[in-house]
């Protein structure tokens, strides 16, 4: 009879052999990931330059990938219906050589960034996904809800490039700010009647994708989290620390317009946290009011010299107008600034 093995000494060995297995496991998918989108990319390549090959070649037209496809099924299967030999050609066409596809996406991910003909649009989302490591249905929820346009629509023709170009870039506190956000996925009706313990409720129970929406490196504290001044109890309706900026995230949720008072609470809440929440390495909160509507004018004089680091957003519980936020970008992309 065999001997009894160690625990201690088995479970460290158990660990080992199961970590070396994932992490292995986990390199060699990406390698044969990484093998796909390359030799999809040179199946785009081989069509283009056949098609680019003289013009009786250019008028197959359409006929051409109909007919690869179903040659290219008879001799390899399912990985050439007609719809991917359309998008392999978009990808060298896309990402011509020098511009080579990142390994850290995969090949759905890719189908997904080829459905976008704006190249800018494209290229944030591209940056978007690597950066924040979205899943193929996250970074559909993304496009879904617009998130380049609603990032890109409140600011300058210089930082939309950048935008483009560089992901979004958590540096400071506004870099956390979108307007609107968007609670689509809460699937309340536009016109439904819920308070505002309903909808900080539904924001709770849908956690993942409410984070998702508010960005990378945010983590969840709390809901109703008190805090006590002068025998008075308060309560923050949601509260998140930032891993990045090293800050705490107060969210307070209104279902009308903002009001002055509002926003002085707000502002309470940040002292508060300031003073008695904070570690040493931590910096000053920030405070976001999320609002179905708010006076601009009252918001510019209620925060008067108060907390730079307390916003006032809307957000919305229905997909934004596409359409208007596009053509608000494409203005400020084709406007002429005055010297």
């Amino acid at each position: 009879m065999s001997k009894l093995i160690p625990d201690d000494n088995y479970q460290e060995l158990l660990e080992h052999i199961s970590s070396t297995y994932t992490a292995g496991r986990a390199a060699a998918l990406q390698a044969v990931n990484t093998q796909l989108v390359k030799t999809y990319w040179q199946v785009g390549q081989h069509i283009v330059e056949f098609e680019q090959g003289g013009k009786d070649r250019a008028e197959y037209g359409a006929g051409l990938i109909t007919k690869l496809s179903a040659d290219l099924r008879l001799r390899h299967g399912r990985g050439f219906s007609r719809s991917n030999l359309i998008y392999m050609r978009l990808l060298y066409l896309r990402y011509p050589i020098g511009q080579t596809p990142s390994d850290l996406l995969s090949w759905s991910h890719y189908v997904e960034l080829l459905m976008l003909d704006d190249p800018l649009e494209r290229g944030f989302y591209e940056q978007q996904a690597i950066i924040e490591r979205w899943s193929v249905a996250e970074l559909k929820r993304q496009k879904a809800s617009s998130l380049f346009l609603r990032l890109a629509a409140s600011k300058d023709k210089a930082s939309i490039l950048q935008l483009a170009q560089q992901g979004q870039v958590v540096a400071q506190p506004e870099d956390l700010l979108r307007e609107p956000y968007v609670f689509e996925f809460l699937k309340i009706p536009e016109t439904g009647l819920v308070s505002e313990s309903q909808l900080e409720a539904a924001l709770s129970q849908h956690l993942q994708q409410f984070l998702l929406e508010l960005g990378k490196g945010f983590t969840f504290v709390g809901r109703q989290y008190r805090i006590t001044m002068g025998g008075t109890h308060y309560r923050v309706d949601l509260v998140f620390y930032h891993r990045i900026l090293r800050c705490f995230v107060l969210i307070d949720l209104k279902l009308g317009n903002v009001q002055h008072h509002d926003i002085g609470q707000m502002n309470l809440y940040l002292g508060y946290f300031a003073k008695e929440e904070n570690q040493p390495d931590d910096n000053p909160p920030i405070g976001i009011i999320l609002s179905r509507d708010k006076d601009e004018l009252l918001v510019e004089y209620a925060t008067y010299q108060m907390n730079s680091q307390l916003f006032v957003q809307k957000y919305q519980l229905y997909l934004p107008d596409r359409e208007e936020l596009q053509r608000e970008i494409e203005q400020t992309l084709r406007k002429v600034e005055k010297e």
